[in-house]
């Protein structure tokens, strides 16, 4: 199986790096899905998107992010988060009062919406 190096970055911290043989984005132009030998290409993330990773060894990452940008090369997947959060970090029931309060933000309803999608995703598997 093919593999290449992902790295998932916030402004704040390094959220997972490793090997992984499929990486997939919310961008501004749409879902996008990675593998090994890709050709190379920048993209921006969608704000209160998610990223998934699946390493080589079949765990599965999914990262609620807010903006920020991915490079692919054929062997590496860079993803630089303004703010990310890893599924398991998530407080579901704190992110769903935000969405359940009509005076949030709309930064914090989209932060709290990519939080909730996260967490399922990685509950479907």
């Amino acid at each position: 199986m093919a593999e290449m190096t992902v790295d998932l970055v916030a402004v704040e911290r390094k959220l997972w790096s490793g090997q992984a043989s499929f990486v997939s984005a919310q961008t501004t132009e749409g879902q996008i899905g990675i593998m090994a030998g890709h050709e190379p290409l920048l993209g921006q993330l969608v704000e209160g998107g998610t990223v998934s990773i699946v390493s080589t060894e079949g765990e599965r990452i999914v990262a609620a992010v807010h903006g920020g940008f991915f490079s692919v090369t054929a062997d590496t997947v860079r993803v630089l988060a303004e703010s990310a959060d890893l599924s398991g970090e998530v407080d579901v029931d704190a992110a769903r009062k935000v969405l359940a309060d009509t005076s949030a933000s709309e930064v914090a309803t989209r932060v709290a919406q990519a939080q909730v999608r996260a967490v399922e995703a990685a509950a479907k598997h």
